[in-house]
C-alpha cells in the first residue's frame, strides 16, 4: 500500500500574481498602445451596483480619446511597476517566492494589435523583468491576455466578436513565444476566460451595444469560442517553440451551492456549476460538452465555427488547469433571499453560514477544499491556483505598520483547506496569492481595496508616494513559504 500524503510536495511553485494593467503604469511609455483597460475609470462606491463590473460603450471610448470626458484611468498609472519592478521583485525574493504570475500587456507588444512589426522597446521591457527574476531563481508564471485587449483592435474589429483576432493573437503570442523562449517555461492564455460571459468588455473588449441585434449571450459565446481556439493554436505553438513548456487555461471559479435541499435547487446550482465549468471542459476535453449545446438551443445562441476548429480544439488541449478562487456562490429557485455581491457574479444570494469581507464577498476557505475536489475528479489534470486573497481597507499605524490580522486569517485557513485537498489526492502545483503587493482594482480602480503583503502609499484618488512598505502578513507568508506551508 503507498504512503498516504501528509503535505505540499517538494517543489511546490509559491508565490504571487498580478496583471499588467493593474501595476504597470507607463500606460503612453516608450512605443505602448492603449489597452481596453486604460479606458477604465475609478468608480466611487456609490455608484456600483452588486456584482459591479463596467462595460464601456464605443461613444465613450471616443469621448475620452477627444478630452470630453474628465475621468480618472489608475490603471494607467498602476503601482509604477513600470520603473520599479527591480524593487518590487527583490521584497517577492524576500518573501520567498519560487514563482510570480505577471501578465505581457499586448499593447506593449503590439500597441495597435494588428501592428506588422513588434515594438522593440516592449519586449525589452519584459525581458528585463524576466531576468530581474532568474537572478533570484523566481519562476515566471506568464498570462498573454489578461484583461489587456488593444483598444485599437476593440475600435477597428469589437474585439473577440471577430475572427479575426485569432491570427492578431496567435502572431503575439509566437512572437512572444520565441522571444522568451529561455527564461518562460509556464504560459496561461486566458485570464478568467469565463468572465466574457459577464463583462464582455473585460473579458474580450467587445462593445456589446455596437451589436443591437445580438443577445449578450449570443456575444459572448460566440467570443468565447474566438478565444478557445486561439488558446489552442497558442498551446500548439508554445509547445513547438518552447518544448519543456507548460501552458495552463484560467477560470474564475465560482463554486456554487444550493441554498435549501430542494431538488430544484440542487438542479439549478448543478447548472450554474455547469456553465462556468463548460470553459474547462472545452480546454481539457477539446470538445463542448453536451449540455452546453441545450443551453444554446434554449438560449438562441449560434456558435459559428469554420471547418477545422473541432479538430484544433481537440488536438492541442491544455498541460494543467488554473483558476482563481475567492468565495463561493449560493443559488435557490425558492423565492426572493437577500443578494450578495462579489466577483462579477450575479443572482447569487446570501449564505447564512459564512462571513463576509469587507466589500460584501463571502469567505469560505472549505469552499476551495471543494473546488479542488471537484476539478481533480472531473478531469485528473495537475491544478494550480492563481489567485485567491482577501480585498480589505488596511490602516497604517502611526509607526507606519499594518496590522493586517485578517488577511493571515483569510489565507491560513484556506491554505488548511489546500492541504486537505492535497491529503484527498488532489495534484496540486501552486499558488500564487492575489495581489502580493497592492494594486489598483480591477473592476472600480480604487486602491483602498488591498490585497497586499505590501502596503504602496497610494489613495483612491492617485495621491502618495508610491513607497513600499512590509504589513504584519509579509513575515507570515515568508514563513509559510520557507515551511513549505507547515507553519501557518
Amino acid at each position: 500500500m503507498s504512503k498516504a500524503i501528509t503535505g505540499f510536495q517538494p517543489g511546490f511553485l509559491w508565490g504571487g500574481a498580478t496583471a499588467a494593467n493593474q501595476v504597470e503604469g507607463a500606460y503612453n511609455l516608450d512605443g505602448k498602445g492603449l489597452s481596453t483597460a486604460d479606458m477604465v475609470p475609478w468608480i466611487p462606491k456609490e455608484k456600483r451596483g452588486l456584482g459591479f463590473a463596467m462595460d464601456v460603450t464605443a461613444e465613450y471610448i471616443e469621448d475620452v480619446l477627444a478630452e470630453k470626458i474628465n475621468d480618472r484611468y489608475p490603471k494607467r498609472d498602476g503601482i509604477d511597476f513600470y520603473h520599479r519592478y527591480k524593487e518590487d521583485i527583490a521584497l517577492f525574493a524576500e518573501l520567498g517566492f519560487k514563482v510570480f504570475r505577471l501578465s505581457i500587456n499586448w499593447a506593449r507588444i503590439f500597441p495597435n494589435g494588428d501592428d506588422a512589426e513588434p515594438n522593440e522597446a516592449g519586449l525589452q521591457f519584459y525581458d528585463n523583468v524576466f531576468d530581474e527574476l532568474k537572478k533570484y531563481d523566481i519562476e515566471p508564471l506568464v498570462t498573454l491576455s489578461h484583461y489587456e485587449t488593444p483598444l485599437a483592435l476593440t475600435r477597428k474589429y469589437n474585439g473577440w466578436y471577430s475572427r479575426e483576432l485569432i491570427g492578431f493573437y496567435t502572431k503575439y503570442a509566437e512572437t512572444v513565444f520565441k522571444r522568451y523562449k529561455n527564461k518562460v517555461k509556464y504560459w496561461l492564455t486566458f485570464n478568467e476566460i469565463n468572465v466574457i460571459t459577464h463583462s464582455p468588455y473585460t473579458g474580450g473588449g467587445i462593445l456589446v451595444g455596437q451589436l443591437p441585434e445580438k443577445t449578450k449571450d449570443q456575444i459572448a459565446y460566440q467570443a468565447a469560442h474566438h478565444q478557445f481556439v486561439a488558446s489552442a493554436l497558442a498551446t500548439k505553438l508554445a509547445h513547438e517553440i518552447i518544448p519543456e513548456s507548460q501552458v495552463g487555461c484560467m477560470l474564475a471559479r465560482m463554486q456554487t451551492y444550493p441554498v435549501t435541499n430542494h431538488p430544484d435547487d440542487i438542479l439549478e446550482a448543478q447548472r450554474q456549476n455547469d456553465l462556468n465549468l463548460f470553459f474547462t471542459d472545452v480546454h481539457v476535453n477539446g470538445e463542448y460538452p453536451a449540455f452546453m449545446y441545450r443551453y444554446f438551443a434554449e438560449n438562441n445562441v449560434s456558435i459559428n465555427k469554420e471547418i477545422g476548429d473541432d479538430e484544433i480544439l481537440k488536438q492541442y488541449p491544455v498541460d494543467f488547469i488554473s483558476f482563481s478562487y475567492y468565495m463561493s456562490i449560493s443559488v435557490t429557485t425558492q423565492g426572493e433571499r437577500e443578494q450578495v455581491a462579489g466577483n462579477m457574479i450575479e443572482g447569487a444570494v446570501k449564505n447564512e453560514y459564512l462571513e463576509t469581507s469587507d466589500w460584501g464577498w463571502q469567505i469560505d476557505p472549505k469552499g476551495l477544499r471543494v473546488t479542488l475536489r471537484d476539478f481533480h475528479n472531473r478531469y485528473g489534470k495537475p491544478l494550480f491556483i492563481v489567485e485567491n486573497g482577501l480585498g480589505a481597507y488596511d490602516k497604517v499605524e502611526e509607526d507606519g505598520s499594518i496590522h493586517d490580522t485578517y488577511r493571515i486569517d483569510y489565507l491560513k485557513k484556506h491554505i488548511e483547506q489546500m492541504k486537505e485537498a492535497v491529503k484527498d489526492g488532489v495534484h496540486l502545483m501552486g499558488y500564487t496569492a492575489w495581489g502580493p503587493i497592492d494594486l489598483v482594482s480591477m473592476s472600480t480602480s480604487e486602491m483602498s481595496k488591498r490585497y497586499g503583503f505590501i502596503y504602496v502609499d497610494q489613495d483612491d484618488e492617485g495621491n502618495g508616494t508610491l513607497n513600499r512598505s512590509k504589513k504584519d502578513s509579509f513575515a507570515w507568508y515568508q514563513k509559510v513559504i520557507t515551511s513549505n506551508g507547515e507553519e501557518l
